[in-house]
């Protein structure tokens, strides 16, 4: 009977009867009938004798393997694999896992696996934790050839900036300043359900080579000639609107930075696809196939002081859940969504 005790009470099966002793390989002769339990054309036997297989067996591979609403506990143990098996915090096997994690990050050139790696206290020990064969700066021609099929699509995330961006139109708000927008990719897409008002201009901030493939670009697709490029941030002083959509990550400097370096502040500041961190703010780096690229998060804390200091007031705000910062190895510092926010100059 010494095993007898790990096993539930089951219905007993004349037709699966097993001796006491034998090839039954549960000792004490216990007896099971799993079939109510097993999901049809689910094997019924063991491989050792041809038994029947527990419904507990199952029911555990079932919770573990493929129940979706498991407890958070063991949600966080799939997402973090240290806290699953200890074993990989032991330091010889830390440094052989992390430098696995390594050649495969700067090793890959895919364009849908978004990965990340590291966390870093600046700009610059990001930057140079990037090797010299890889890219480590958006100013590229593979950089500034991404992002066509965006421009005629929107997405989920983007419809609070549409609202708001209607909402300062009808204020008169009539200059918008796109903070690393490419070649105009919210321009494009929000035109097919926003009215420009006429007297609409879009100017864009970008790296040089994304700007050039940009002005290529608006010569076929922005017969209005309302789109327009430069390179300097200083341009944002005194506009209507200073939008930013998934750019100031990859910023050496902070959107507060830039905000008093103008002579004159934007009314308004529409910001999308922010990352933030409920404590802490430190860099990662960014393989988005492409390049890898230095990635700015940010305390939440000290986000919003900024802009308040600033004389802004937050309008709105919404996350983003289809975003997360998935770094290995540092779960603290990973984020499970992104936020977006409307802010209007209070005095």
């Amino acid at each position: 009977m010494a095993l007898a005790w790990a096993w539930p009470s089951v219905a007993r099966s004349s037709k699966h009867t097993r001796a006491r002793s034998g090839s039954n390989p549960f000792p004490g002769g216990v007896r099971a009938s799993a079939s109510r339990c097993l999901p049809r054309n689910f094997p019924r036997t063991w491989p050792f004798d041809g038994g029947p297989r527990p419904c507990v067996v199952w029911q555990r591979l079932h919770r573990r393997r493929y129940n979706a609403n498991a407890p958070t506990a063991r949600r966080n143990r799939m997402t973090t694999p240290t806290a699953a098996h200890p074993v990989t915090e032991w330091p010889l096997v830390r440094q052989w896992l992390e430098a696995r994690y390594t050649r495969r990050f700067f090793s890959s050139a895919s364009l849908m696996e978004n990965l990340y790696r590291g966390v870093y206290p600046t700009f610059a020990a990001a930057q140079s934790s990037v090797p010299s064969a890889r890219q480590s700066s958006y100013d590229n021609k593979a950089s500034a050839d991404l992002y066509r099929e965006r421009t005629r699509r929107v997405y989920i995330n983007d419809y609070p900036m549409m609202l708001w961006l209607s909402k300062f139109f009808e204020s008169g708000a009539r200059s918008v300043f796109d903070l690393g927008g490419h070649v105009g990719i919210a321009y494009y897409s929000y035109q097919r359900y926003l009215h420009y008002p006429d007297a609409m201009r879009w100017q864009v901030m970008d790296v040089p080579s994304v700007n050039d493939a940009g002005k290529a670009w608006a010569e076929d697709n922005d017969p209005s000639g309302r789109l327009s490029f430069t390179d300097q941030a200083h341009d944002a002083s005194g506009v209507d609107i200073l939008f930013a959509a998934g750019s100031l990550q990859y910023l050496d400097y902070t959107l507060g930075d830039l905000l008093r370096s103008l002579k004159q502040l934007p009314r308004f500041l529409l910001l999308n696809s922010v990352p933030i961190h409920t404590r802490d703010s430190y860099f990662t780096v960014q393989n988005m196939g492409t390049a890898c690229c230095p990635y700015r998060v940010t305390a939440e804390r000290e986000f919003l002081h900024d802009l308040k200091a600033l004389g802004y007031g937050m309008k709105d705000r919404w996350e983003n859940p289809h975003r997360s910062c998935m770094i290995p190895f540092h779960p603290d510092h990973s984020l499970d969504r992104y936020f977006g926010f409307s802010f209007a100059l209070e005095n």
